[in-house]
């Protein structure tokens, strides 16, 4: 009898023991399971990091937009996210001499709008928003067809290297040189320029509900050109925005 009962108390003492270690096993079941999530979610964030990276803004340039606010102010920031990845390419390959200073005309926005950006994105300011026309025959309000043939009085999308200023029909202009093959490299032998234009005005816009055309040229109000002009000439990046259009799959600098 009395070697059962040493027997049960050996018993009931074991299991006392093993339910007083039970919390410090379960809890060290579990702290290895968060360690192994957290370990887990670590690599998963610095993954997603690096695909945002490559896909997305930097850091820097997102400030800069919503610092800004330019998606207030008509610019959508795809299309300023593409201006800034064309202004990078062409920095690397040394075609951008200045890469603190980019122009981006959006053709997605009506000729009634103020669509054309000037943007210092080392101070984080914006230079200039202003009227900007498009080629008479790209249409009339909005800009929906473009060519870079000769003579053909329309507009050339995509990235631009600026150039010297010079005299000369217009007055004062700016050279653009068109770095995209079949999209716009004509834009030298096209005299395609910045100028000064007096039907680039708000007058217009009250009488008809839009600008005049250029011939092709991205003309700018007279009285702004000068300024304009001495602040993006020599070796700035120049993007013009066409919105739909077969641009997208032919252009090598979005690609």
């Amino acid at each position: 009898m009395m070697k059962k009962i040493k027997n049960l108390r050996f018993f009931l003492n074991s299991f006392i023991i093993f339910l007083l270690h039970l919390p410090f096993v379960f809890a060290k079941s579990v702290g290895n399971t968060l360690k192994n999530g957290y370990e887990s979610n670590k690599i998963l964030i610095t993954s997603t990091n690096s695909i945002v990276n490559h896909t997305a803004l930097s850091p820097l340039m997102s400030t800069v937009f919503d610092s800004l606010r330019l998606d207030m102010i008509g610019l959508s920031r795809n299309v300023f996210e593409m201006a800034i990845k064309g202004l990078q390419k062409l920095k690397k390959s040394g075609m951008v001499v200045t890469d603190n200073i980019i122009s981006i005309a959006d053709f997605s926005q009506p000729s009634n709008h103020k669509r054309l950006y000037v943007i210092d994105l080392n101070n984080i300011s914006l230079l200039f928003q202003t009227y900007v026309a498009h080629g008479q025959n790209s249409g009339r309000e909005y800009a929906q067809r473009f060519s870079n043939r000769p003579h053909s009085f329309q507009s050339s999308p995509g990235f631009y290297v600026t150039m010297n200023p010079y005299l000369g029909s217009n007055g004062y202009s700016l050279k653009l040189n068109g770095v995209e093959r079949g999209i716009n490299n004509n834009a030298l032998r096209r005299d395609i320029v910045i100028h000064g234009a007096a039907y680039v005005n708000e007058e217009l816009i009250q009488e008809q509900g839009y600008i005049g055309r250029s011939w092709g040229c991205p003309a700018v109000p007279l009285g702004l050109h000068y300024k304009l002009i001495e602040t993006i000439k020599n070796g700035t990046c120049l993007f013009i925005y066409p919105g739909k259009s077969s641009y997208f799959k032919n252009s090598t600098i979005l690609k």
